[in-house]
């Protein structure tokens, strides 16, 4: 693939304090050796912001190493098939995450030593802190009566409570509205969970998965304290055809309702950011993404997943090359080692990140251009020491500057948590 270059980001001062002047980005790069810089038209260069004044790049994430979570069944439930919707709670310096996909229950985890192993019985194991309990205290399934399944899409420990989002696995019908909960930190208390309540206006679709705290540089050019979003979900017209972000105030959830959402970027179905059923390095209907990190000191919110880069291809997945391109409409083999069930196929997958500038996002906010015009200034991906492609869940330490994430590790076995500084 060949590089494409661009403008530089410039800075510019005034009188009162250091300002941010918006613009496009200076970059050349090949596909996966370093960033993939998306060509696009320049950004008006009429929004002063006084925030950092840097962007996260590929070669600034220092992989630290990893650990393993408890094996085996804690408190009626357990780590397989699970890992998602991970949060850090600065209380106990330790991680909130969901467990097994059918019971959709969280638990808190310890932080053990982070080690760099060859083996990942050289990794350490997280301790359980909080066993495995209903957040939402069985409320979850008021969300929407629509569907069967639901799950838990987002968590966020923020002012002394326990935030919740939830969605409908297979919202055929696009009826869901309400996703939020608000619980207690202490997963132990029963009926102390309130919702679900509804946020924005767009439908829960584009709202009901990740949580990400606002760096205090931001809040006021965003609108909000956090983050909170979704992507990629089953019945795709429902949702965003790409990452979304719109700031709220959680502790308005319940007075306010539906609680305002300021769009900062999403993509419809008449602006998706790739060809939905089209080979893409930017997003198609292979790709998955697990959450977000706003890293503090710099512009740059980090959406985190798996892309399929290869050809796309709808039916299931095959290893018989034989079978490739046969069958009826519409169940067509698939040729996927990695994925065998039936769905939208692009192998070889890869952990993938999503980089976007802070500075276009509140140029959304401020109303100058629209939340599906803005494109990622990077992607890259990631290059993991185990496990599979899958990245589960993202959460971010702001004492630290460490962003954790989790990883599939194999079929049904615990997950990991890989754990990244910045330079």
């Amino acid at each position: 693939m060949s590089p494409v270059c661009g403008p530089p980001h410039q800075s510019v001062t005034s009188p009162r304090a250091p300002t941010l002047l918006a613009s496009a980005l200076l970059a050349c790069a090949s596909l996966f050796a370093s960033p993939q810089i998306v060509p696009r038209a320049p950004t008006k260069p009429v929004l002063l912001v006084t925030a950092p004044d840097r962007l996260v790049q590929p070669g600034d994430l220092m992989y630290q190493g990893a650990f393993r979570l408890p094996q085996g069944p804690i408190g009626g439930s357990s780590f397989d098939y699970g890992g998602t919707a991970l949060a850090f709670n600065a209380a106990h310096q330790s991680l909130f995450l969901v467990g097994h996909d059918w019971q959709q229950q969280v638990a808190e985890v310890s932080i053990p030593a982070i080690r760099i192993g060859t083996v990942v019985s050289d990794l350490a194991t997280a301790t359980v802190l909080q066993p495995f309990a209903d957040p939402t205290d069985g409320l979850r399934g008021q969300v929407d009566t629509s569907g069967p399944t639901i799950k838990i899409g987002g968590l966020l420990p923020y002012a002394g409570r326990l935030f919740v989002t939830a969605y409908v696995y297979y919202d055929g019908n696009g009826s869901q509205r309400r996703s939020h909960f608000i619980s207690g930190l202490d997963l132990s208390l029963p009926a102390d969970a309130r919702g679900p309540y509804q946020v924005g206006s767009l439908g829960a679709g584009f709202v009901s998965g990740w949580l990400v705290q606002i760096p205090a540089a931001w809040q006021a050019a965003l609108g909000g304290p956090v983050l909170n979003g979704q992507c990629c979900l089953s019945i795709i017209s429902r949702t965003s055809y790409g990452p979304s972000a719109f700031a709220i105030n959680p502790e308005q959830l319940g007075v306010v309702d539906p609680l305002p959402a300021i769009p900062l970027l999403y993509y419809p179905s008449t602006h998706p950011l790739g060809p939905y059923d089209g080979q893409s390095t930017l997003f198609n209907g292979s790709t998955v993404m697990a959450g977000a990190v706003f890293p503090v000191g710099t512009r740059s919110l980090l959406f985190v997943g798996k892309q399929g880069t290869g050809a796309i291809c709808y039916g299931p997945g095959t290893t018989d090359v034989g079978l490739v391109g046969t069958g009826p409409p519409g169940d067509t083999f698939c040729f996927d080692p990695a994925i065998p069930g039936k769905g939208y196929h692009a192998y070889p997958y890869r952990s993938y990140v999503w980089a976007y500038d802070a500075l276009e996002l509140a140029a959304v906010k401020s109303g100058q251009r629209p939340p599906w015009d803005v494109q990622p200034y990077a992607v890259w991906s990631l290059s993991l020491p185990f496990g599979s492609t899958r990245i589960l869940g993202a959460a971010y330490d702001p004492m630290t500057g460490r962003i954790f994430l989790s990883q599939e590790y194999g079929d049904g076995e615990n997950p990991l948590v890989h754990v990244y500084t910045l330079k």
